[in-house]
């Protein structure tokens, strides 16, 4: 399986979207600071994820949520899970 997630800081409020074949590995190394896009943003909390059986439909997908039309997408699916967490779209 190959995975798509987000990830929320705790400390500056940020959103981070990634992929990754093994989602609990991926996850320590975010979590122990050895990924440097979220070194200095921890703690992150795992607020989203999806499975894919194919590694280019994983990528495509991260691709899409780090752009517009995936931001707006986003909004809507997570809008419960955005009010909880206090995130706003800038």
């Amino acid at each position: 399986m190959y995975y798509v997630y987000i990830l929320h800081s705790e400390k500056d409020g940020k959103l981070y979207i990634g992929s990754a074949p093994d989602l609990k590995k991926r996850k320590e190394k975010h979590d122990k600071g050895y990924v440097l896009a979220t070194k200095y943003r921890r703690p992150l909390k795992l607020i989203y994820y999806e499975n894919y059986l194919c590694p280019e439909d994983a990528r495509h997908r991260e691709i899409f949520l780090k752009g517009g039309k995936g931001h707006e997408e986003m909004k809507i699916q997570l809008k419960e899970t955005f009010k909880k967490i206090k995130y706003e779209f800038r």
